[in-house]
């Protein structure tokens, strides 16, 4: 049986939110990629006793144990002390780790102050984890039989440089990792969370592969995983129940894996050689930016205009002021001119118009907050749309999910 895997994150600085914990996030993705069962994540903070009774549980339950942070130069960094005492073993100073500490120095144009000889210090018996990119090390250590220990800083650049270089090839070349574990996720818009569970519901009952569902910022996610000794046997249990799901669900599904609705769509655009110009309102240039942080896609966006006040509207995208007048800013006929004058003015195959009340003010109870138009405008002519996002949400929630939902809009256009 492969041996449990537990998380332990040390720093007040986590259970005080000032830093997000990504440093276990990507810990449990990698021990999952590595097929070690993960069961129990802990934060702690800057405090040996509780530290202690934290590695006591963890001992009870667990047989390889992943530290991050506390390995600094300051009085606070006790991870590496506390290890020590807790397992009753001395501390060792390695001279090569002061010398690469030196080193390192060194190469910025500085001197070693006194305190960084406290990273030199491991307990008897344990071997060092190298840090390329830093000058704390980590350690690799058995304090016992079946017991492993991996000590890592907190500094998430150095902690993944030493996971990929050192950490890994050890467990897999030790044995500590017997198999694999490969996940696809399938993503999907336009349809909830329990709806999607209703429709896949014998899926969800599978072992393996197994399927979970779960949901943020609009979207939701099916990720199918399964076990195998290698990768490619993985795989092979996986592909058959992705492809099912996708003819299940249809539409609904716009990608896999790295796939987000604005990759999508702009893939999309470049295969048919079409371009697109955007006309936002209520998004405030979201739209624009969800499209641009797509490395290549100048190939297919041209670019937008924010008109944010009606006589933006009127005097940059031909919006009529009988239509505002009549209909106000909020409103189909308002997107649908929008869209229209996007597409004119910046000469593209098509054009996305977004307008709305965000909130948390300007809603009324014929315009609610979360009330948005988004209009369509290309070669077979215009079309909008209405979302009703609900007042309980907040003012960037409704203007994301907005800027989305457009995209999916023209996405399902092409289908």
């Amino acid at each position: 049986m492969t041996p449990s895997a537990e998380i332990i994150c040390v720093g007040t600085e986590l259970l005080l939110g000032d830093i997000l914990n990504g440093n276990a996030q990507f810990l449990a993705q990698q021990l999952a990629a590595l097929g070690i069962p993960h069961y129990y994540q802990t934060v702690v903070g800057d405090n040996p006793q509780r530290l202690q009774r934290a590695i006591a549980t963890a001992c009870q339950r667990s047989r390889i144990l992943l530290f991050t942070g506390g390995l600094g130069p300051t009085p606070d960094d006790l991870t590496t002390e506390t290890i020590a005492q807790f397992f009753d073993v001395p501390l060792v100073e390695h001279p090569a780790v002061i010398a690469d500490i030196e080193q390192k120095f060194a190469q910025r144009g500085r001197t070693m102050v006194p305190s960084n000889r406290k990273q030199a210090l491991l307990p008897a018996g344990a071997a060092i984890l190298t840090n390329r990119v830093g000058t704390a090390p980590g350690m690799i250590w058995q304090p016992v039989p079946e017991l492993l220990l991996m000590t890592f800083p907190g500094v998430p650049s150095e902690m993944r440089t030493m996971w990929a270089e050192v950490a890994v090839p050890y467990l897999r070349d030790h044995g500590w990792s017997r198999q694999t574990i490969v996940s696809q996720t399938l993503k999907f818009w336009g349809i909830s969370e329990s709806a999607l569970a209703e429709r896949v519901a014998d899926y969800l009952a599978s072992s393996d592969p197994t399927v979970a569902p779960y949901a943020n910022r609009g979207s939701v996610k099916l990720r199918v995983s399964a076990c195998g000794a290698t990768a490619a046997e993985a795989l092979v249990k996986i592909e058959p129940m992705v492809a099912q799901i996708r003819d299940r669900v249809g539409p609904d599904c716009y990608g896999l894996d790295e796939d987000t609705l604005p990759i999508v769509v702009g893939r999309s655009l470049q295969d048919r050689g079409e371009t697109l110009a955007v006309a936002e309102s209520c998004t405030g240039g979201g739209l624009g930016q969800l499209l641009t942080a797509v490395a290549g896609s100048s190939a297919y966006f041209l670019g937008g205009i924010i008109a944010y006040d009606n006589r933006i509207k009127t005097a940059l995208l031909g919006v009529s002021a009988e239509t505002l007048d009549r209909f106000g800013a909020v409103s189909h006929e308002t997107a649908k001119e929008m869209a229209i004058g996007a597409r004119e003015r910046l000469g593209s195959t098509w054009a996305i118009s977004i307008t709305g009340v965000a909130g948390p003010g300007g809603g009324s109870e014929a315009k609610p907050v979360g009330l948005v138009y988004a209009g369509i405008a290309g070669p077979g002519g215009v079309t909008t749309h209405e979302m009703r996002l609900g007042i309980q949400r907040d003012r960037e929630w409704i203007r994301h999910v907005s800027a989305c939902t457009a995209l999916d809009f023209l996405r399902r256009r092409w289908l």
